[in-house]
C-alpha cells in the first residue's frame, strides 16, 4: 500500500518562485498555489479510489455497530429524554410547547415516531420511569440520533477525502470521532446533538465540495453544493442556536474567498465589480437567505402542527394563545367592571398580589429606613389576603357596571384591611432604585395621599379601548404619578416579610417581567351571566408576528438559564476533559451511564492543536529570518486545509467563553470533531512529504512556466514515490491507544455491565465524579 521510492529533496529554497497565471472563464483563474500537478505523476488509479472505498464501508459498518450496540438499555428515560421525548409526544399529539431551542431536531423525533405509529401518550416525566410499561417505541426514536451519529463519522472520513488528505490521515480523523465514548453516549439517547453535530460536518463536507468547483462558477454542481452548504447550515442553526457558530466557521472561509476575489493582482487577472457582485450576490442567496427561508420554514411546520393548547400557553401573548384550540384563555376570559374583587398573579414567578396587617420594619439590615406602611408582597398559593377591589380614580364615580377599557386610572382596595395600594418615593427593602409599594386608610388615599393611589392599567400590545379581561389581559401596573412599574422578583425577604416576595416600583417600564394577569373575579357568582361561555372562533395571526413573538421568548428564557448544575462545566475544561455528566444509574446492578469523552482521544486532540499552532509559528519564525523550510503546496495546505479545520474549532469553542449560560461537555462535541479533523491532517504532515514540485519548464517566450490543471490533486499524487510506511505505524499506534481507551471507558458509555466498587475507582483517572465508588 505504501511506495518505497526516495523522496524528494528537504533543502531549504528560496522563495518567490515566479509562476505563470492565466485568465479562466468566468473570470475565476487556475490556483496556482495548490492545483499544479508535477509531469512525472499520473493521474490517480482506480485502485486508490477502491482502497478509499473499502476503509469508508469499513469505517461505517463500524460506526453504526458502536451506536446500535445494546440501544434498547436500559429501558427508561434517561437525562434529557424527559424533554426531548416528551416534544416528540406533544407534536404527536399537536400540543403547543414552549422549547429554547428551534424546532428542527424535534421535529425529526416527532417524524421518527409518527413512522412507527406512536401516539404520543407517554410524556416522558421523571428520569427512570419505564418504557415496557408505558409501552413506547423508544428504540425506534433512539435510533434517529444513532444513525445520524454513525453517518457523522463517514462524513468526517469523507470531509478528510475530499480535502486530499492520505488514507491513514482520513482513518486518523473518522477514527478519533468512532470511537468517541461522548459522540457515542449522546447519539444513543433521545437526545437533540447527534442532528446537530451531523449538520455540522456536513456544512464543511459541502463548503469543500463547493470550494473544489470554484474553477467552474455559476455550473449546476457548483450551484448545487452552494446550496446544500445552505441547507446544511440551515439544519444546523434550526436543530440549537450554538449551530450559528457553523455560520461563523463558514462565513469566515467566504470572506477569505472573497477578498481572494477582490484582488487586482491574483493570478489570472482581476474580476470586474459586476462580475465580483455576482459572486458575491450567489454566496449571499445560497449561504444567507436560503438557510434563512429554510429556518422559518421549520417554524411554520411547528406552528401548523401544534394547533392545540398545551403547557406552552403561558409563555406566550395572549393573542398568540388565542390562536390555539381549546385554549383556557378563550374558555375562560371575563370582562372586568369597576368594584370587581379580583386577584392578580405575577406572569413569570405566579405569585399573587398580597398584602397582610403587619409592617415593614423601622430599619432594614442594610441601615435604611422604612416607611413602616404596611407590607405588599408576593405570595405563592390562593389566599383571601390575595382579594383586592377595583376600584374607579374619583370617590364620587359613577362607574357601577362599566367595563375597564386600556389605559384607565384605577385603584385597588385591599378586601381585607380595607386599604388602598399606594406606592412612594420611599426606597423598597432590596432595591435602593425601586420605589416601595404599601397600602393607606381609605381617608388618606382619597385625600392627601389622592395621586399616589391611581394606577394605570396598561395591556401588553393593547388598543386603545381595549376592554380589561381576566385571564387574558397581560398588562402592567404603572403608578400614575411616578409612572413605575409593580414588579416582583424571587428572591424571598427576611423572617419579617415571612420569606414572601417582594413588591416594589420598577423604573424600567419595558422589562418582561413586569407583566401581570387577572386570574379570577373572586365577586362574581360561578352562575353568574358574565361567565357565559359562549363558543369562541379561534383567531389568526401573521406567521411572521407569530415568529418573532416565539424567537423573543426563545432568546429571553435561554438567556435565563444561569442557575447552577452539579453537573455543569467550564469551556477550560472540556479539552481536557476534566469532568463529565452522569446520565443515569440504577442500584441494584450498580451500572450507571456517565457522559465522558474517550480521554486519550481527547488528550491526543488536543494536543495536536496545540502542535499545528506550534507549527505555524515556528514557519512563520523561519519565514521572517529568510528560510523556507517547507515547499510551497506543503504550506498551502498547512494554512488552507488544515487552517480551515482549526477555524473550525476555534469558532466552535471560544464563544462558550463569553457566554453567562449553563454549560456542559457536549457543548464541546462540535469542536471535538473539527479538532479530530485536525488531528487527522497533522498526522499527514508530521509523518510524509508531498512529492517534489514540478520544474518549471522554459515557454515559448523564454520564461519559465509549471503545468496547471483545474484538477486538485489526490494524496496518491500527491505522495508519489515516497513510503508511507510511517503514516501507517502512526495511524495503527493511535488507533491502538484510542480503541483501549474506549473499550475501558465503554460500561459508562453503553450503561452496562455493572462495575465494583474498586472497577469504578480505576476509571476514575480525573477524579471523574461516578457513582458506586463504595
Amino acid at each position: 500500500m505504501a511506495s518505497t521510492t526516495a523522496t524528494p529533496d528537504a533543502t531549504l529554497r528560496q522563495r518567490n518562485v515566479p509562476a505563470s497565471s492565466k485568465q479562466a472563464k468566468n473570470g475565476v483563474s487556475d490556483d496556482v498555489e495548490t492545483d499544479k500537478v508535477p509531469n512525472a505523476v499520473a493521474p490517480a488509479k482506480s485502485g486508490s479510489e477502491l482502497e478509499y472505498k473499502l476503509a469508508l464501508g469499513l469505517v461505517t459498518g463500524l460506526a453504526f455497530l458502536t451506536r446500535f450496540w445494546g440501544i434498547s438499555h436500559p429501558d427508561e428515560v434517561v437525562f434529557d429524554e424527559v424533554h426531548f421525548g416528551k416534544f416528540a409526544s406533544y407534536y404527536l399529539e399537536r400540543t403547543y410547547f414552549f422549547d429554547v431551542h428551534p424546532p428542527f431536531g424535534k421535529l425529526l423525533f416527532a417524524f421518527m415516531g409518527w413512522l412507527v405509529g406512536y401516539d404520543g401518550h407517554f410524556h416522558f416525566e421523571n428520569i427512570g420511569d419505564s418504557y415496557i410499561t408505558n409501552k413506547v417505541p423508544y428504540v425506534a426514536f433512539r435510533s434517529l440520533p444513532a444513525i445520524l451519529g454513525a453517518l457523522t463519522v463517514s462524513v468526517v472520513y469523507m470531509i478528510m477525502w475530499e480535502s486530499g488528505y492520505s488514507l491513514p490521515a482520513c482513518l486518523v480523523a473518522a477514527g478519533l470521532v468512532l470511537l468517541d465514548n461522548a459522540h457515542i453516549g449522546q447519539t444513543r439517547l433521545i437526545l437533540l446533538d447527534a442532528t446537530l453535530v451531523f449538520a455540522m460536518a456536513c456544512s464543511l463536507l459541502c463548503y469543500i465540495k463547493f470550494h473544489k468547483l470554484r474553477h467552474e462558477p455559476f455550473s449546476r454542481k457548483w450551484w448545487k453544493w452552494l446550496i446544500l452548504t445552505g441547507f446544511a447550515l440551515s439544519c444546523d442553526i434550526s436543530t440549537k442556536y450554538v449551530g450559528l457558530f457553523a455560520f461563523i466557521t463558514i462565513g469566515s472561509a467566504v470572506c477569505i474567498d472573497l477578498w481572494d476575489l477582490l484582488d487586482v493582482k491574483r493570478p489570472g487577472g482581476a474580476l470586474t465589480l459586476p462580475q465580483f457582485g455576482k459572486h458575491f450576490a450567489a454566496r449571499a442567496f445560497g449561504l444567507i437567505i436560503m438557510p434563512f427561508i429554510f429556518y422559518l420554514f421549520w417554524f411554520q411546520v411547528h406552528f401548523s402542527i401544534l394547533n392545540r393548547s398545551g403547557p406552552g400557553d403561558d409563555f406566550m401573548t395572549p393573542e398568540f394563545q388565542e390562536t390555539l384550540s381549546d385554549n383556557i384563555m378563550l374558555a375562560n376570559a371575563v370582562t372586568i367592571d369597576y368594584y370587581d374583587t379580583i386577584s392578580i398573579r405575577h406572569k413569570e414567578t405566579k405569585a399573587y398580589l398580597h398584602s397582610h396587617p403587619d409592617r415593614y420594619p423601622l430599619r432594614y439590615d442594610d441601615g435604611r429606613v422604612s416607611s413602616q406602611g404596611q407590607q405588599v408582597t408576593g405570595y405563592p398559593f390562593n389566599d383571601t389576603n390575595n382579594y383586592w377591589q377595583i376600584l374607579p380614580p374619583g370617590p364620587d364615580d359613577q362607574k357601577l357596571g362599566q367595563h375597564i377599557k386600556n389605559h384607565d386610572l384605577v385603584r385597588l382596595r385591599h378586601i381585607v384591611t380595607d386599604t388602598i395600594l399606594l406606592s412612594h418615593d420611599v426606597a423598597s427593602p432590596y432595591y435602593p432604585t425601586n420605589q416601595e409599594f404599601t397600602t393607606v386608610p381609605i381617608g388618606d388615599a382619597y385625600g392627601d395621599r389622592a395621586a399616589d393611589t391611581l394606577f394605570e392599567i396598561r395591556i401588553e400590545h393593547g388598543k386603545a379601548n381595549q376592554e380589561f379581561k381576566s385571564i387574558s389581559s397581560h398588562f402592567k401596573l404603572i403608578h400614575n404619578p411616578s409612572k413605575v412599574a409593580m414588579w416582583t422578583h424571587s428572591k424571598p425577604l427576611p423572617e419579617w416579610g415571612f420569606k414572601q416576595q417582594e413588591i416594589n416600583g420598577n423604573k424600567q417600564l419595558a422589562q418582561s417581567s413586569n407583566v401581570w394577569l387577572v386570574e379570577d373575579i373572586a365577586s362574581l357568582p360561578v352562575d353568574h351571566a358574565r361567565r357565559a361561555k359562549p363558543e369562541k372562533k379561534v383567531k389568526t395571526l401573521p406567521f411572521l408576528r407569530k415568529w418573532f413573538e416565539l424567537q423573543r421568548s426563545m432568546f429571553w428564557h435561554n438567556n435565563q438559564l444561569t442557575s447552577s448544575h452539579p453537573y455543569a462545566s467550564l469551556p477550560y475544561q472540556w479539552p481536557f476533559l476534566l469532568r463529565g455528566v452522569s446520565f443515569w444509574t440504577q442500584n441494584d446492578t450498580r451500572q450507571q451511564i456517565y457522559f465522558l469523552g474517550n480521554p486519550i482521544g481527547w488528550w491526543l486532540a488536543s494536543s495536536v492543536l496545540a502542535i499545528y499552532v506550534g507549527i505555524v509559528l515556528a514557519d512563520q519564525f523561519s519565514l521572517r529570518r529568510g528560510l523556507d523550510a517547507m515547499d510551497r503546496r506543503t504550506r498551502s495546505r498547512l494554512y488552507n486545509s488544515t487552517g480551515f479545520f482549526f477555524l473550525a474549532w476555534a469558532t466552535h469553542y471560544f464563544p462558550f467563553f463569553v457566554m453567562g449560560r449553563q454549560l456542559f461537555l457536549h457543548h464541546y462535541l462540535p469542536a471535538h470533531l473539527a479538532s479530530a479533523l485536525v488531528a487527522g491532517s497533522v498526522v499527514e504532515f508530521l509523518f510524509s512529504t508531498d512529492s517534489a514540485e514540478p520544474d518549471y519548464q522554459p515557454s515559448k517566450s523564454g520564461k519559465k512556466v509549471a503545468p496547471t490543471t483545474k484538477r486538485r490533486l489526490s494524496a496518491r499524487e500527491r505522495l508519489a514515490g515516497q513510503s508511507m510506511a510511517g503514516a501507517w505505524i502512526a495511524t495503527a499506534v493511535i488507533f491502538a491507544l484510542v480503541a483501549f481507551g474506549w473499550y475501558f471507558f465503554l460500561p459508562l458509555t453503553y450503561g452496562y455491565p455493572g462495575l465494583t466498587a474498586p472497577e469504578v475507582n480505576r476509571r476514575k483517572w480525573l477524579g471523574y465524579d461516578l457513582h458506586f465508588a463504595k
